[in-house]
């Protein structure tokens, strides 16, 4: 045992001393190309001096790495994850600046800019030797993730019980049928390997579809998941009449308020309450331990929420912290080369990816995942009950470069390779984990409203109500159409050229959109108005949505009916005949009619829902918002996420029952949790359940 000792303590030291003498070279090679930067006196030294400059360069420059990084990023935690990753070059500049103040010969320079090329390239220059090294010690990983086990152990608290832990990846707004022509292509071999797909042996999982609600996005599906309650939230974005406020699902003062009737509504703290971990999320779940988690970011900054095991536990190693600074920026210049091809070869559809998109796509597909990823291997390897993560990047480039576009299928690639590290990382964990993968939503590809028709919802709703619209917009044909509509239903004749007919002054509709469904409020309108009372206010409104080619369906309360959907050719259903008679929802598949009668019933329900067209054949949609992969309301992929559960959890719903609405996957999760003796929400009793 103490030979074996022995060669590990020679094998860290020799690769110190490689990692050192790589160092050492990188420092002359960079004094020998950059202007700007010498490791010599003005008079000029031998190569001998010059070389031992490099040497105790590189070693300063080594050690303040290894001891002064961590204070500063503790110093730094409070800082935003895009501003760290950026400043990760200019401090690393000035540790370099620092390295060579302190050599005692005093003969290295480099200018300020200088510095921080040096300092990223002798960082990446030697996390790749370190790595390469510890290649070829076959046990170097597998001690390290002990070692860290053993160190976070110890830090945290008493041994872990040895019940299962259980993780939740979430992979933000990959559908279930993507996710299976992902495997069919090869792009997720991690998964493939859990469903056994081409294998022929036994898997280790199975892959479950779900229903989404009417409001097919994350603030919705994941408040429903993590707290059991997505009462009351028709969109991701709604306004609301008796407060006067837009609500935004990814506002931090939103989140934090619908967490907060969630948990007032449902009874509970959420699924995460006793011994978890909440990182990535737009919701806590009650989880103690949050990193990245949005709706505690309106809140005081303290010692309680601040996100240590994300930022801290990924940013203290300066090696990482200049890796994916680089990857930040070499995604950054990925999405600036694709979009300017996409516009060169003029690929239909598009979207606008200029402005600041290229730097939000990048902190999603490399900051985020890093921080995130980092955060739940840290959750592992402390060993907490339970932990449940969102990666965001794929339905970020999914919206502005489609849901089967390349761009998109590369970040499959990059989350297979998170989940496999998941995977690696839970055998050294000081319990079993259970890894159930699981997604919010799909996403359905499809022009924008107005790339088609030349104008917005809201230009069309300003035109149904006779309020002026933008010149371009009056030029296309749904703008002729609306104000023929308006003068008809006003009897103004069709001839007249005068000045546009202006309503009696009130406040203007306020149109909102989220993905394909739209919402239409009149806010001087206390109450929720209804059929009648918009008929009698803008006669021509409902008959233009309704016989727009783009619009699916609306649905508006009615005085008679209690609430209607209509659609074109005069098409009015009442709620309760949908199911005998679906009308304009036929085209929208099983459940939609269940899905617009729980909305109806929700108390800030807009005036109007618009749904948008939705083609069967292709799946496609047509996105209020200026994206070309869209979701949040129904219609293709974006309504059937999935859910990749481990075979030794139950099934998450019968055979030949169907897994619908974000509520009941919280209910199946609790009960998984429950199966491994993991922290529970209370429940009066297993009745409840079985009734909900």
């Amino acid at each position: 045992m103490r030979g074996v000792r022995w060669r590990r303590i020679a094998s860290r030291v020799g690769r110190s001393v490689a990692v050192w003498a790589v160092s050492t070279l990188t420092l002359l090679v960079l004094a020998g190309i950059l202007p700007d930067f010498r490791l010599r006196s003005e008079d000029g030294d031998s190569a001998t001096d010059i070389a031992v400059t490099a040497a105790l360069g590189a070693g300063a420059f080594g050690l303040l790495s290894a001891v002064v990084w961590p204070l500063l990023v503790r110093l730094l935690l409070l800082v935003p994850a895009l501003v760290l990753g950026l400043l990760v070059f200019f401090l690393n500049g000035a540790l370099l600046l620092l390295a060579l103040r302190l050599n005692p010969a005093e003969q290295g320079a480099a200018a300020p800019e200088t510095a921080v090329v040096v300092a990223a390239v002798m960082s990446a220059v030697a996390s790749a030797t370190g790595a390469a090294l510890a290649v070829r010690d076959d046990d170097a990983y597998r001690r390290r993730l002990y070692r860290l086990s053993d160190r976070r152990r110890r830090r945290f608290g008493p041994p872990c019980p040895a019940t299962p832990g259980t993780v939740f990846v979430q992979l933000d707004g990959v559908g279930h049928d993507t996710l299976l022509d992902a495997v069919g292509k090869g792009l997720m071999p991690t998964v493939a390997r859990w469903l056994d797909i081409g294998d022929g042996g036994r898997p280790s999982h199975r892959l479950t579809p779900w229903r989404t609600d009417w409001s097919s996005q994350t603030g919705a599906s994941q408040l429903g998941i993590l707290h059991g309650s997505n009462h009351d939230v028709p969109a991701f974005r709604w306004y609301e009449k008796d407060t006067r406020e837009v609500v935004v699902c990814n506002r931090p003062t939103s989140a934090a308020e619908l967490q907060r009737r969630a948990v007032e509504y449902a009874g509970h703290g959420g699924l995460l309450t006793v011994d978890g971990a909440s990182r990535g999320n737009l919701f806590s779940g009650g989880a103690e331990q949050q990193a990245l988690v949005l709706s505690i970011a309106a809140r005081r900054r303290s010692r309680e929420n601040r996100s240590r095991a994300g930022y801290f536990a990924y940013f203290s190693d300066p090696a990482n912290a200049v890796r994916t600074a680089l990857s930040f920026v070499a995604e950054v210049g990925r999405e600036i080369g694709q979009s300017t091809r996409a516009r060169l070869r003029r690929q239909r559809p598009r979207v606008s990816r200029g402005g600041l998109y290229p730097l939000v796509r990048a902190f999603a597909t490399v900051v985020e995942r890093d921080v995130v990823v980092a955060a739940v291997t840290g959750d592992m390897l402390v060993g907490r009950t339970a932990v449940f993560a969102d990666l965001v990047a794929y339905d970020e480039v999914a919206h502005h470069s489609g849901p089967a576009s390349r761009d998109a299928q590369k970040v499959l690639e990059s989350l297979d390779r998170s989940l496999a590290l998941i995977e690696n990382v839970a055998e050294h964990a000081p319990r079993p984990y259970r890894i159930v993968v699981l997604s919010d939503h799909g996403q359905s590809p499809g022009e924008t409203f107005r790339s088609r028709y030349g104008l917005t919802l809201g230009d069309l709703v300003r035109a149904g109500c006779g309020l002026p619209v933008p010149r371009k917009a009056e030029r296309t044909r749904s703008g002729a159409e609306a104000r023929a509509a308006v003068r008809a239903a006003l009897r103004i004749p069709v001839a007249e050229t005068g000045d546009q007919h202006r309503p009696e002054h009130r406040e203007e509709p306020i149109v909102l959109a989220s993905g394909n469904l739209g919402l239409v409020s009149f806010p001087d309108v206390p109450h929720r108005m209804s059929k009648e009372e918009i008929d009698a206010r803008h006669p021509a409104l409902l008959p233009t949505l309704a016989n727009h080619p783009g619009i699916g369906f609306l649905l508006v309360r009615s005085d008679e009916h209690g609430g209607v959907v209509l659609g074109a050719y005069g098409a009015e259903i009442p709620l309760a005949d949908l199911d005998d008679n679906p009308g304009p929802l036929a085209p929208f598949g099983p459940g939609a009619a269940d899905a617009v009668r729980r909305t109806h019933a929700f108390p800030h329900t807009a005036d109007i829902m618009v749904n948008s067209f939705h083609d069967p054949a292709d799946g496609e949609v047509l996105a209020f918002e200026e994206q070309i992969g869209s979701h949040g309301g129904l219609g293709g992929a974006q309504g059937r996420p999935f859910l990749l559960s481990p075979l030794g959890l139950s099934a998450p719903v019968a055979v030949g029952e169907e897994l619908v609405g974000a509520e009941q996957v919280h209910r199946v999760l609790r009960r998984w949790l429950r199966e491994t003796n993991g922290p529970q929400v209370p429940l009066e009793a297993a009745e409840e359940e079985h009734a909900a």
